[in-house]
């Protein structure tokens, strides 16, 4: 910390007059002192993937068969084993590199942004590309992006926690040293950038805040039913070596048995295909916008119930533009839209003359009571809240802009905008004369006003000027216009900050519109389908808030039966004035029935949650700003704006949303179910076929001996290593279905594999284990042992060819779900049948495999079985899903 104090204490006294880096300037500092950014101390590299392919079990299983089969002397044996070995590295290094590619992409995708003052002009720059030198321009939510100098504050204050573990936020004063990776949590300052990277403070201790990765609950949820499984291997290749030695096998030879039937027995390919659904699953929603910081939430998506929403920017497009403006003398509609200086303002529909106007005064109000910057003409000088950027807009449609008013202006103080306040006030000195101007929520503005500015002059605000104020408002209002007031004051010398928003004179009101999102109003709909509650949480006026949330389609009505003695519900929505008087039990008996929620103050948002969850709800939560990150961290999933979001939100998030966009929260949310879906299907899939060997084998060692046991253990290595692994992975990445979002969310702790699932894979896998172990007596292995071995080796194989197809759904027949919208099936299908075919008609390998060829009628027995099998399975399906009994999640 000396250090950066030291950097603080060699830079000039003032700086207030600096206009920053030129371009030119900042990219020769980028070029000879690279980017501004750590280095990651658990760096993934392909040595360390191929490593951690030995901490697979089945590995060492493998390796312990190939010992055996040397000290036996089946030299071929310990050859071809040892070949699978490299085989499942291999396969597992490609796939499982591929996959942590896909997840180190993801981190290139959300680049934070700084926000810096070069050349006089505020530019929002990629964070990396801050240098020493550079200004930075901060406030409330933002995180500092390098250790940088103070030399201009405004009721600054930054939580440090991240450097120094204390919580409570530091106060913050001119030269005094801010640090990378701290937050800042109220006021605003400008600060010169000292050191960037590695250089900062936050760089020397890099090594000690690098994060660990960790197991989902999912993920351990997987590895703890594959211990299970194992065990169930264990006893069943115990038994299997038991009954051998018993009728007097070899032992060496009973021993390669039972461990084929312990690899058999466990999923190897289910760890892998995992990672990869999972990671695949994340990448295909970062293409749709919404980017998982967290895998947990892949999970939890697919249970979400209820969805509460702010309503600017996520349900609107956030591209406000100023329609119409009211004033005491009159009203007037301004033409135009966006941030542009392209319109006129009208009255009767005639172009006015805004000359001596109190328009005119209520224009400059609202561009001096402003920080946003705007310069029509460059989309990259357009920096700021939009609200503010559309009040910027109007005015320079006047001809007034904040830089062509800074020659009159000098502004000399600021009281901030802040949700609990709902207001923002500036003060300016003009030659000898201190004005001061407010804006903020119309009621707020309002109850500080003694007086209304009308021809040209000030008179008192009676009763009457305020009931048509406040009429005017409300009928703004339920026309879903935002609508802010603004207000001014002539101040005296002796000025402080209280008394610069009292005794104010009104100037009118500007309303302004959001238009809603595209494909918003359908997403909510799908969301109404899927069995997901949509809630709307807005700072608007109530009367705002209800004209929009029927626009989108959200209900707004009393639902029958629910007591509301003082008529809170009587519109369908609520207020945080109504909800700060409400106990919790009260807020408990109306929470479920609540979907639009207006004038809420930030922190309520918190008590929102918690009381959707003590329903037991799954709760998302949306959120931008500093005061949201409580209820972002406390919801199940929190969601985080990507581009109005400060970092303190997308810091406490679980995901991030790239466009803003409420569609792509359903997006997001169909994804998950159905990463989840695709889950079940290849767990499944892999379960039910690897059981399905163990009854095969077991049958035959119990009810005709060792000696004509159906299969060998190189057969079943090649069946599992060769047969199972492509299709899992196809399940596995198995498209998105319509239907998916037309059932109700899953339940919360509902296992993998539970009830009827279940049930499922246990009658299909003893089936399937019946199927093969019919085939293998038809053929006759007392006629022709190694031909029936061979047949029972194709009943296998055949059972792929057919099985991954009716694994694509666990309720649905195949019919419904197709056979040709998912190429990758066919691929892995393909590629297990040619290899197939070239280790029974290759020579060579049919001798190390024990196979013969089999004529072309002789696969009609084996492709019979399959097909009676799959047949089975989809009757099974139709009896424990059929309509009424479907799973509901």
């Amino acid at each position: 910390m000396k250090i950066s104090e030291e950097r603080c204490r060699q830079l000039p006294e003032d700086q207030t007059d600096s206009a920053g880096l030129d371009d030119s300037e900042a990219s020769e500092k980028l070029r000879t002192e690279g980017y501004n950014e750590l280095e990651e101390k658990e760096k993934f590299t392909p040595l360390k993937v191929l490593l951690s392919q030995l901490k697979n079990v089945i590995i060492w299983v493998l390796a312990a068969a190939a010992l055996i089969s040397l000290y036996i002397d089946e030299v071929v044996n310990f050859w071809v084993i040892l070949g699978l070995i490299m085989f499942v590295i291999l396969l597992g290094f490609v796939q499982e590199y591929r996959a942590e590619k896909a997840m180190e992409s993801l981190k290139g995708i959300v680049r934070p942004k700084t926000t810096v003052l070069r050349s006089g002009t505020l530019r929002q720059i990629p964070t990396r590309e801050v240098v020493v030198g550079d200004i930075l321009v901060l406030e409330a939510g933002d995180r500092v992006a390098a250790d940088a100098c103070i030399f201009e504050t405004q009721q600054l204050k930054v939580d440090e926690s991240a450097l120094t573990g204390e919580s409570v936020p530091v106060s913050k004063n001119k030269n005094e040293p801010l640090y990378a990776g701290t937050q800042i949590v109220r006021g605003k300052c400008r600060a010169r950038v000292t050191a960037t990277g590695m250089d900062t403070e936050l760089g020397g201790i890099a090594s000690l805040i690098q994060p660990q990765a960790q197991d989902t609950p999912l993920q351990r949820e997987i590895s703890a039913f594959s211990r299970k499984l194992a065990i169930v291997a264990l006893f069943a290749s115990g038994l299997a070596l038991a009954l051998g030695i018993s009728a007097g096998a070899p032992i060496e030879e009973m021993l390669i048995i039972a461990l084929a039937l312990a690899v058999a027995a466990v999923p190897e390919g289910l760890p892998l295909t995992l990672t990869i659904t999972l990671a695949y699953g994340m990448r295909r929603m970062a293409a749709k916008n919404a980017i998982i910081r967290k895998m947990l939430a892949v999970e939890t998506l697919g249970s979400t119930s209820v969805i509460c929403t702010d309503k600017t920017g996520t349900l609107t497009k956030n591209e406000m533009t100023v329609e119409k403006i009211w004033t005491a003398d009159s009203s007037f509609e301004v033409t135009g839209s966006g941030y542009t200086a392209e319109g006129v303002f009208l009255h009767a529909r005639e172009e006015f003359d805004l000359q001596d106007s109190t328009l005119q005064v209520l224009l400059r109000g609202a561009a001096l009571c402003n920080n946003a910057s705007l310069d029509p003409g460059s989309k990259e000088d357009i920096v700021g809240d939009p609200t503010e950027l559309a009040l910027l807009a109007a005015a320079s449609k006047a001809g007034m802009s904040k830089e062509s008013l800074s020659g009159d202006y000098e502004r000399i103080h600021e009281i901030m905008f802040n949700s609990d306040r709902k207001m923002m006030t500036t003060l300016y000195r003009r030659g000898e004369n201190l004005r001061s101007f407010t804006k903020g929520a119309v009621e707020v503005v309002l109850d500080r006003c003694d007086h209304v500015f009308k021809n040209g002059r000030k008179t008192e605000l009676d009763a009457d000027a305020k009931s048509a104020i406040l009429k005017e408002n409300t009928g703004l209002a339920s026309q879903a216009y935002r609508v802010i007031a603004i207000a001014c004051k002539d101040v005296g010398e002796d000025w402080n900050e209280e008394s610069l928003e009292k005794n104010l004179t009104f100037l009118g009101l500007m309303a302004m519109a959001d238009p809603v999102r595209e494909g918003v109003t359908e997403a909510i709909g799908l969301c109404h389908e899927a069995g997901i509650k949509v809630v709307m949480i807005t700072g608007d006026n109530v009367k705002t808030a209800l004209a929009i949330s029927r626009q989108l389609g959200i209900p707004s009505r009393q639902p029958d039966g629910v007591e509301d003695p003082d008529g809170i519900l009587a519109d369908g929505a609520i207020t945080g004035e109504e909800l700060e008087e409400l106990d919790d039990a009260a807020f408990a008996e109306i929470a479920e029935h609540v979907h639009v929620y207006a004038r809420v103050m930030p922190q309520q948002k918190l008590r929102i949650v918690k009381a959707l969850q003590a329903e037991g709800h799954v709760v998302a939560m949306t959120g931008d700003g500093v005061n949201d990150a409580p209820a972002l961290k406390k919801a199940d999933i929190g969601i985080a704006m990507g581009l109005k979001g400060t970092d303190v939100a997308r810091q406490s998030s679980d995901m991030v949303l790239q466009d803003d966009n409420f569609a792509t929260i359903v997006e997001a949310v169909k994804r998950g179910r159905t990463i989840y879906d695709n889950i079940e299907k290849f767990t499944s899939y892999l379960v039910s076929r690897n059981f399905n060997e163990i009854i095969l084998i077991m049958l035959g060692i119990s009810l005709l001996g060792y000696e004509l046991v159906p299969l060998l253990a190189l057969q079943i290595l090649f069946i599992n290593m060769f047969g199972e692994i492509m299709p899992s992975i196809a399940l596995g990445l198995d498209p998105a279905r319509e239907e998916v979002m037309k059932r109700k969310p899953r339940p919360v702790g509902e296992g993998i594999l539970a009830g009827k699932k279940l049930v499922l894979v246990g009658l299909v896998a003893g089936v399937m284990g019946l199927a093969c172990f019919a085939s293998f007596l038809v053929a006759d292995p007392l006629a022709d042992l190694e031909r029936a071995r061979t047949i029972a080796f194709a009943t296998v194989v055949s059972m792929i060819l057919f099985i991954p197809f009716a694994f694509r759904s666990l309720d649905l027949s195949v019919l419904e779900t197709g056979f040709f919208n998912n190429r990758l099936i066919f691929a892995g299908i393909l590629s297990t049948l040619l290899l197939t075919l070239v280790v029974m008609y290759v020579p060579f390998l049919a001798a190390i495999f024990d196979l013969v060829p089999l004529a072309l009628q002789d696969w009609l027995l084996p492709l019979g079985f399959a097909g009676v099998t799959m047949v089975f399975v989809e009757i099974v399906k139709a009896l424990l899903f059929r309509k009424g009994f479907r799973k509901s999640y």
